[in-house]
This record gives structure tokens, sequence and C-alpha cells, in this order.
């Protein structure tokens, strides 16, 4: 793993995807920037703002922040990591978050949405 492209000390940036909460739209799940904390939603996501994330900043690592899940992938080497180095606190959207989510923006049909 890339231990420059991750810094532990920074929180992440919310409970949410940043441009989603932003533009009022849903996502699938979270995914947390280990280099700068930004929260972004997944590629399973209708606007998959994680990698749009890793794209704009070129920040190479990503953290799960789904409750209960501590794996790490790095965009540029394709390498999934079971666990790393722990994360400046909170790991993980709230538990009572729904998934998808947030409550209230989540569409009937958004099963049908996802790839």
């Amino acid at each position: 793993m890339n231990d420059a492209a991750i810094d532990p000390a920074v929180p992440p940036s919310g409970t949410g995807c940043v441009e989603c909460d932003e533009a009022g739209g849903w996502w699938f799940h979270l995914r947390r920037c280990a280099e700068c904390g930004h929260i972004g939603c997944c590629d399973d996501s209708p606007a998959k703002h994680a990698t749009a994330h890793h794209e704009a900043t070129g920040h190479p690592v990503i953290r799960s922040f789904e409750p209960g899940e501590e794996w790490f992938w790095n965009y540029v080497t394709d390498e999934l990591y079971e666990s790393g180095p722990e994360l400046a606190p909170p790991s993980a959207h709230p538990a009572d978050q729904p998934v998808p989510g947030p409550a209230g923006r989540v569409p009937a049909d958004w099963a049908q949405t996802l790839r």
C-alpha cells in the first residue's frame, strides 16, 4: 500500500457523499479518501464521486466508509487491501444511516438504476 497517500490524522469530510449532498443526489455505498478525508459515493452509485475525486486530485487510496468494513483500494495499482492503518474517527457513516442513502432522497426504483 502507498503509505505516503494516507494521512491517518485527517477526519472524514462528513457522513455522506460531499457532491451528492450538494446536488441533492443519493448513493449506494460510501468511500473515504485516505489522503484528504473526502467522502464520495462508490462506483455502483449513479454519480461515482469517489472515483471522480481520485481522477481530479490524483489521490490514489480510498477506504470503505461502510460500518464493519476496513478494506482499502488503490486506484493506481488496482490493489485491494483487507486492512490498513487506523484513520481518524469516525471510521464509517452512522449505523442508522440507510443504505442506499440518505433517507428521503433515494428513489423507489433505486435498484434498477444501479449498474
